[in-house]
């Protein structure tokens, strides 16, 4: 009895440490780490032991003879894995944890954020040195995109944050929630207090597709929609409207998949989960019945994960169906077994009239090969212009994104045909799909820290291996790091922030050993004092405390996991009871 892993891998290796054969591939030290979508176990070299399957946060290591149903997919995905990377599962030189020299004194150190990536920051500080951590939010509840982001129906995930609980409880560590680093607290000030400061303050913002009529209502970027089901405060509660029959999804990644699946599935199934109330609300009276997702290029360059999207085909009650194209058919049957092309397989290809209601029942509508030149309708969006994507220029990827603009001339002319929408009489010309909401899902994209220098062409705060640095100098600025996505842009999933906060406190260790970060002016004390003078209603860990009892306290009435307060007015009473 093998084991294997499935759908739910989070990528954070926590199971590659304790194989005693080493049979978990990538590893953190292999090329094809940083690139993989899970992690894979050797079936033929696994000696069943299970240390796997204990250590993973997220319980994606399960024993093969004990898969069933969707599941069973990865029984061979894991074996093929090693068919096309065979390894001798040889040993590398070993590493060992950090620690500091005697003499150091007790280091201060600030964490920006508590998402994932300040979460395994804190962690490995605590767990290798005797600091004393201060982490600060903007929000007033800790979790970052852990509690935000991650789909109220793969509660597996979001296991991730029981890893981080021996933080929250760690006696060295403070909390200042609902205080905002550039409004409340200027970065010099929190400098002033600590030895080093780390950013993990992600990438908060949404990349916009620069068309006419993006910003008609009924057009949301998906940091909303994913904000308004996740009950992320800053979100009203009816920023979504879900009169329409059909949504089109601009993107084929992970978190567009996550919205199609929330849109269909059976509310009841969600009523077991953590879903914003008033989302679950709006979602038991929608009339949702067709969602589009929407990419430029073909289905071999789609950007959802396997395991994504082998979990979209098993829906309960929802149709997954490709837009029929000669390209994507063609793309389908010279697709490699292991290729995302060849997950399409099987799948119903149906030419869909755009013009048209969506027909009757639930259904997901795969199209490749399209990309969207304006968004049209009279005060709001009534349909989507798109143009057929050259197949050249779609592998090339974001050169398409300027081409798509240049079709923006004619959406006067299409303006007036918009809710009648059908095919152009020219094949390549373009083409109206009726829908009622529009939503973009095209990446995330970093903010500037008001004190930090900022790289506008990748979006995130200019570092070097975490040492935040002077674009005009090179150098770094003396005790200021950065992590997450604010450190290497929006990519990779939450596990992958446990190799890049370890890289950033790398970083830090060898500074504070070399005694090079600048040494506090302030106190603890002095700190907690301005704060609270700065921001009379910040959270600390015992309001923090006080929320969390209070929504398991709602959960449990419900049958639910916990009901999350969706406001901040909501937030701060739960913490001052």
């Amino acid at each position: 009895m093998a084991y294997a892993i499935t759908q739910t891998c989070c990528n954070d290796a926590s199971c590659v440490s304790v194989c005693p054969v080493n049979c978990i591939h990538p590893t953190p030290d292999e090329p094809e780490f940083g690139r993989t979508e899970m992690l894979f176990i050797d079936p033929v070299a696994c000696i069943d032991c299970g240390a796997c399957a204990d250590a993973c946060p997220v319980d994606a290591v399960r024993p093969v003879d004990r898969l069933t149903g969707p599941d069973t997919v990865f029984v061979e995905l894991n074996r093929t894995y090693y068919r096309d990377h065979p390894s001798d599962h040889a040993w590398r030189a070993p590493t060992f944890p950090r620690s500091l020299p005697n003499g150091l004194g007790t280091l201060r150190i600030a964490v920006v954020g508590t998402g994932p990536s300040a979460g395994y920051t804190a962690q490995s500080l605590l767990r290798s040195t005797g600091a004393e951590i201060t982490m600060i939010d903007r929000l007033p509840v800790a979790g970052g995109l852990l509690r935000h982001g991650v789909a109220p129906d793969h509660p597996a995930t979001k296991r991730i944050g029981e890893g981080f609980a021996s933080v929250f409880h760690d006696p060295r560590l403070r909390v200042h929630l609902n205080v905002e680093v550039g409004r409340d607290l200027t970065h010099a000030e929190l400098a002033a207090h600590h030895h080093a400061v780390v950013y993990a303050v992600g990438a908060s913002a949404d990349r916009r597709l620069g068309l006419p009529g993006e910003d008609l209502p009924g057009s949301l970027p998906a940091t909303t929609f994913v904000g308004w089901y996740n009950a992320e405060p800053t979100v009203p509660a009816d920023a979504v409207d879900l009169s329409a029959e059909r949504v089109v999804v601009i993107g084929n990644g992970n978190v567009a998949v996550d919205i199609a699946r929330i849109l269909l599935s059976d509310p009841d199934r969600l009523a077991t989960t953590d879903i914003a109330d008033h989302a679950l609300a709006a979602l038991r009276t929608s009339r949702v019945r067709e969602v589009v997702l929407l990419a430029r290029r073909g289905p071999e360059q789609a950007a959802w994960t396997r395991p994504e999207f082998l979990a979209l085909r098993h829906l309960p009650g929802v149709e997954l169906v490709v837009d029929d194209h000669p390209e994507v058919r063609a793309a389908v049957a010279a697709a490699p077994p292991d290729s995302k092309a060849a997950l399409l397989a099987g799948l119903p290809l149906e030419s869909v009239d755009w013009s048209a209601a969506p027909r009757p029942g639930r259904r997901i509508v795969l199209r490749f090969l399209a990309a969207p030149t304006a968004l049209l309708g009279d005060g709001r969006v009534e349909a989507l212009q798109v143009e057929a994507a050259q197949v050249e220029a779609a592998r090339g990827g974001a050169a398409q994104v300027e081409a798509a603009r240049g079709g923006a001339a004619r959406v006067e002319a299409a303006r007036g045909r918009a809710v009648q929408g059908g095919r152009s009489a020219a094949a390549d010309g373009p083409e109206t799909i009726r829908a009622g909401a529009v939503v973009r899902s095209i990446g995330h994209r970093g903010v500037p820290v008001p004190g930090l220098p900022f790289d506008e062409a990748a979006a995130t705060v200019a570092h070097r291996g975490g040492r935040i640095v002077d674009p005009a100098t090179g150098r770094p600025l003396p005790g200021a790091y950065v992590v997450g996505w604010a450190k290497r842009g929006p990519s990779g999933g939450i596990g992958a922030n446990r190799a890049c906060a370890q890289e950033t406190v790398d970083a830090l260790l060898d500074d504070a050993a070399a005694g090079a970060l600048p040494a506090p002016t302030g106190t603890r004390r002095e700190l907690d004092r301005l704060v609270r003078r700065r921001r009379p209603d910040a959270v600390g860990l015992k309001e923090l405390r006080a929320v969390d009892r209070t929504e398991r306290a709602l959960g449990e009435a419900a049958g639910r996991p916990r009901v999350k307060l969706a406001t901040i007015p909501e937030l701060l009473a739960a913490g001052r009871r």
